[in-house]
Formats: C-alpha cells, structure tokens, sequence
C-alpha cells in the first residue's frame, strides 16, 4: 500500500498527498548524523516528491515544518529548490512554519508534497509476465555522505517512472521486500523467493533507491535508462 492520500479534487483530478520527516540528522550538537541543512532538506523531499509521483501526483505545493531553529529556513529552501531543480519542476509553491518559541536540542523537519492527477491509481497485479528490479541501492545515515554516488538520481526516476506500463515505488526505511509486498494485490514475496545481490531487509533511508515493475517487452529500456544503477530482481 502506497504511502499518499488521494483526495478527489474535482470530476476529472484528484490531489495526491505525501510527505515525510526527518529527525536527529543535521547541525545540532546532539543530532545522530551531522550534515547541512540542505542536505537534510533535499533527502526529505525526494522521500515525499519520489511517494507523490510515483503515486501519478504532478507536484504544484510543497509545506516545510522546520523545528531546526530560523536560521536553517534559507537553508532547508535551498535544498527543496536542488531537488526541484533535478527535476526540472517549475511553479511549485513553497510555504511553511519554523518553530521559534523554543529551541530543540536536535534538528526535526517535515516535508509535504501536493500534486494533481487524473489518473485513478490502483493496486498492481502480479503475473508470469511481470519482471522486478531495484533501481539505486539501499542507503542510511552516514552511508548517504560516504556512498552519495550510488543514490539514485532524481531525474532517473522521473524518466523511469514516465515510462508506459512501468509502476515504480519508492524503498524507504522497512526495505526493499517490504515495499515490494505492498506493490502487488496477489503476491505476496518471501525473502528466500528472490534472487539478487541486494540486501532486501535493509532500510533505503531517504528512498535511496525505488522498485521499478515492467513487463518483459520494456526490460531492455529500464535497463538502458538506469544503466549503472540496475539491478534485476528474480524470483
């Protein structure tokens, strides 16, 4: 089960909503992992615009609840605008609030993306046809500044998820199995099913990677988009 609402907009679009959070993961003495805020921000946008799109949602409005103090707002801007930018998103409003009566002793953030769609989204169905890869590789914390080259970009998944009969869904913290267990309304996958050189338990962080289910015909055209960041899920 995809992690968006879809709310009927009008008689032809429907709003799709989706968002995310971040916390203990910034510049505060106390956060977990020390990183910039635009940093902080980017990772969580992507989390909450990778779930909307996916979803069929065309982003237009984007809320920010900072509680990392004012001083990180330009910031925490700046790091949604990268990822804006990447992909190639123009006219999509920014608001928000930061928390400035009190002071947290480690950084928090939360992220909602609004888009429209007009298409009626619903579960996918698991045939024999049906083939499965993992574009990206699963990365948390500290592996995201240590590995940042193996996260799969943000323009790759626009275009693999533009694709004709293409269903992608975004890995986050419960991993690859987990996410690929809410793909489907008639399979359920056990980890011994499935062959690859991934870890299949392991937490994606901040959607690191994303699933990517085709028929047979268009493998040949996932695996040329994705090229180094391919790798193929047999069950």
């Amino acid at each position: 089960m995809r992690d968006v609402l879809h709310i009927p907009f009008n008689s032809e679009e429907s709003v799709v909503i989706a968002s995310d959070n971040s916390g203990a993961i910034g510049l505060k003495e106390e956060d977990a992992v020390r990183v910039s805020y635009e940093m902080v921000s980017y990772y969580s946008f992507r989390v909450a615009v990778m779930e909307c799109m996916a979803a069929g949602g065309d982003p237009f409005a984007i809320t920010l609840q900072n509680f990392c103090g004012e001083e990180a707002w330009q910031a925490l801007i700046d790091g949604i605008r990268k990822g804006l930018a990447e992909l190639e998103l123009a006219g999509v409003s920014i608001t928000g609030s930061t928390e400035s009566n009190f002071s947290l002793n480690q950084s928090a953030i939360g992220i909602t993306v609004l888009g429209k769609t007009r298409e009626n989204m619903c579960e996918s169905m698991y045939s024999d046809q049906t083939r499965l890869a993992v574009i990206g590789v699963p990365l948390v914390g500290n592996e995201l500044v240590e590995r940042e080259e193996e996260v799969v970009p943000l323009s790759l998944f626009k275009q693999i998820c533009a694709l004709p009969e293409v269903v992608t869904m975004p890995v986050g913290s419960k991993g690859i199995l987990s996410e690929l267990n809410g793909l489907f309304l008639n399979k359920v996958f056990a980890e011994p099913e499935i062959q690859t050189s991934l870890n299949l338990l392991k937490s994606s962080g901040p959607s690191t990677c994303f699933i990517a289910a085709y028929p047979e015909g268009k493998k040949d055209e996932v695996m040329a988009l994705a090229g180094r960041y391919f790798y193929e899920l047999r069950g």
